[in-house]
């Protein structure tokens, strides 16, 4: 064992808590509120390193959520940061971007075979609400369609909470069944001329539920229906873009979109988004109007130009692949040993685990997680994690360590009713 250790009882991370709860709603807003996650569990943290995160009391842990994604190379790598401190020495928010913003541009449309434009933003639901209103300005129509339960940002039109939501932020959306191709028909007759576009999420992913890695044959009758009707087809790729694939998630079932949305893993955890289009689409994204006061920064592009670079150098998602097909060898067979049934789906690169049997609110799955994080290991019971260039054999190793006790653990609870 190396220093990885039980965590110390959370004074300042309580302490931070309390503070919180009186200057922030909620004590603190969206996925990242340690209410999500087992009780337990830090909620703020003072640094990351490679493929480790360290709390506020000094606790490190072997991190499998890399910050909900966007840490792909690992934190703190070292060429990323300093192209970001490059530029933030001459200057971030400027009166318009840096050269950044054209180098990354050019990079893009090299990299992603669909792309022949970008447009910058920082946020992912920026980069999906764009993709929006460019299908609807190039189209001049109104209804977009959607998966159930797909998730594509934190606005009202795509939202997954209803609270503050009118019904008419969501009156052009209709909804489809994800990898049923007759579904997305049945969407797309139904709404008809006015159809404006198709959002397809890279996988399934839906929050607590088995993941579904896209069907060819479905990906295909999406492309088609787009074809046929002169819709969008907007593939949001903004939380498995380059981890599965540098030119596009959809890459792997040979189907690529009019409009692509990136943010997460663009830049290994510097705050930017991006959207990708082909030349149908030019001339509608250059008439919509899209700004924010942050949205040129130099530093992030600077930061995303060092990353993609660095990954397509080291062919990052094949290095990533290989980490999580080790990690889900590992934990297979030391479930198996314990006389545990689980379930791993998804991609290696962006694992989910479920456990047979277990309740709706996924109760063993928290007790393992509660288990491995008191080993030094951080995971989600319900969320897909992610895994970075920062996972080593040995990082991966170690982690199956503190797992195999977390296994153990659950056994023991389970003999005993």
């Amino acid at each position: 064992m190396d220093h990885l250790a039980r965590p110390t009882e959370s004074t300042r991370d309580r302490s931070l808590r309390q503070r919180a709860a009186t200057v922030i709603p909620g004590g603190m807003w969206g996925h990242q509120r340690a209410a999500a996650v087992p009780a337990g569990y830090p909620q703020f943290f003072r640094a990351g390193e490679g493929a480790r995160v360290t709390d506020v009391d000094g606790n490190t842990y072997i991190d499998f959520m890399c910050s909900w994604g966007p840490i792909i190379l690992g934190h703190r790598h070292p060429a990323v940061d300093a192209a970001a401190r490059a530029q933030w020495d001459l200057g971030d928010c400027l009166d318009g971007p840096t050269e950044h913003a054209v180098i990354l541009a050019e990079l893009l449309v090299e990299t992603i075979p669909h792309a022949e434009w970008a447009l910058f933003q920082k946020n992912g639901t920026d980069a999906t609400t764009a993709c929006v209103t460019i299908a609807r300005a190039g189209t001049g129509r109104r209804r977009i369609l959607v998966a159930q339960g797909a998730y594509h940002g934190a606005v009202p039109w795509c939202s997954p909470s209803l609270v503050g939501v009118t019904a008419e932020d969501r009156a052009h959306i209709r909804t489809y069944a994800y990898n049923d191709a007759e579904s997305l028909r049945a969407a797309a007759e139904e709404a008809g001329g006015d159809i404006a576009g198709i959002i397809v999420s890279a996988l399934k992913h839906d929050l607590g539920k088995r993941q579904e890695l896209p069907d060819p044959a479905f990906a295909r009758a999406a492309r088609e229906i787009c074809d046929a009707t002169g819709a969008a087809l907007i593939l949001d790729d903004v939380r498995a873009g380059f981890r599965l694939d540098l030119g596009g998630s959809w890459e792997t079932v040979g189907v690529r979109p009019d409009l692509a949305a990136y943010s997460k893993a663009i830049a290994n955890g510097h705050a930017l988004a991006a959207v990708t289009g082909t030349e149908r689409f030019r001339d509608a994204a250059s008439r919509a109007f899209f700004t924010g006061s942050f949205w040129t920064g130099g530093a992030a592009m600077a930061a995303a130009v060092a990353t993609i670079t660095e990954l397509s150098r080291i062919d990052g998602p094949a290095r990533i692949e290989a980490a999580g097909l080790r990690l889900r060898a590992g934990l297979a067979g030391q479930a198996e040993r314990h006389g545990i049934e689980i379930v791993q789906s998804g991609p290696p690169a962006m694992p989910l685990v479920q456990f047979v049997g277990d309740t709706p609110e996924a109760a063993t799955g928290e007790a393992f997680c509660r288990e491995a994080l008191a080993r030094g290991v951080y995971m989600h019971h319900r969320h897909n994690m992610f895994l970075s260039c920062a996972h080593t054999d040995a990082e991966i190793d170690r982690a199956l360590e503190a797992t195999d006790g977390a296994f153990a653990a659950v056994a023991a609870r389970t003999r005993r009713g």
